[in-house]
């Protein structure tokens, strides 16, 4: 992947307000992570959240999806989320070239909220999080896809196989032969089980894929998700690993865990098989979050991870190998 210029991001954000009427407005970069999230301020203050997409990653055919199923959630009313913002001509999706280059962008409204932090009462929102995880998961179980529906598929072949959206997690840094071996054997392990359990109608399915802390913004008693942008077909079960990412080795793991189980099974019951296959989505994810480390180095998160993700990562494929679950290393 082609690193990201900064400063030409932030040009390219300024020069494409117009595109919404906003010529003019102050314009602030958020962070850089899989797109480039900027702050934009019109002059009578009013607020909005500009994403410019990777020009990479996804096509405006799998955008327009992530923001059917959006307006889809919205107009149901079965989580909060923002408002999408079309622009001067009707479309939500606007393109805009820097060089030859054409990029994507999305305007969103504003939200106001903080995303919780870990000094608040993790087990209370953990519940939250598996309770509006399950409000999805039987969303769409009934929504009929639009045409032309098409998002990214979070399984073996998306993650191991020839696609491997964000990588092959054997180009992480920091990556020894031992800790090679270990992975290797962690994913083989993975690929038999998830195979063991399938992909029935009630396991697998539209999901968000980043469900974590970061990704809530809260507001006295109101809750909004934000960041689709990972939205695709997985394991339903995969929302939790997600809700735990970049923090697999937590001694609190197991009482999240529980958690968010609790909060999910007030809406939605799952089976023994859905509980027992936690810990292999688990696993799935750290080694997909290992190929991103690998992959997205100018991610504005990177920096601070690569030193011991990879030794982390192999010492939790070590003791899902030995006992079948995770608990922190």
């Amino acid at each position: 992947m082609i690193p990201r210029d900064r400063a030409k991001l932030l040009q390219l954000a300024e020069s494409a307000l117009p595109l919404w009427g906003l010529a003019g407005a102050g314009v602030r970069l958020i962070n850089v992570s899989e797109n480039a999230t900027f702050l934009v301020t019109a002059p009578d203050g009013a607020k909005k959240v500009l994403r410019v997409h990777r020009p990479d990653y996804h096509g405006r055919e799998v955008i327009a999806s992530e923001l059917a199923w959006m307006d889809a959630l919205r107009a149901g009313r079965v989580v909060d989320v923002p408002r999408i913002i079309a622009g001067k001509n009707g479309d939500f999706i606007q393109e805009f070239f820097l060089g030859d280059v054409r990029h994507y962008l999305v305007l969103f409204d504003f939200v106001v909220g903080d995303a919780p932090d870990e000094s608040q009462n993790l087990g209370d929102l953990f519940a939250h999080l598996g309770f509006l995880a399950a409000r999805l998961h039987l969303q769409v179980a009934d929504w009929v896809l639009p045409p032309h529906f098409s998002r990214p598929h979070w399984d073996v072949a998306g993650i191991f196989g020839a696609k491997k959206y964000w990588g092959d997690w054997r180009d992480a840094p920091n990556l020894t032969g031992a800790m090679r071996k270990i992975l290797e054997t962690a994913e083989m392990e993975v690929c038999r089980r998830l195979n063991v359990y399938g992909k029935g109608a009630g396991r697998f399915g539209l999901i968000h894929a980043d469900m974590r802390l970061a990704n809530l913004l809260v507001d006295g008693g109101r809750i909004c998700v934000i960041d689709f942008d990972d939205c695709g077909f997985g394991w339903f079960m995969y929302d939790f690993a997600a809700s735990i990412s970049f923090i697999e080795d937590s001694r609190q793991i197991p009482q999240l865990k529980a958690a968010w189980l609790r909060g999910y099974q007030q809406i939605r019951a799952l089976d023994d098989a859905d509980i027992a296959m936690l810990d292999t989505l688990v696993m799935l994810r750290r080694m997909l979050l290992l190929a991103w480390v690998g992959s997205h180095r100018d991610a504005d998160i990177v920096g601070g991870l690569v030193g011991d993700f990879a030794r982390v990562s192999a010492e939790l494929a070590e003791v899902y190998l030995e006992g079948g679950y995770l608990e922190g290393v």
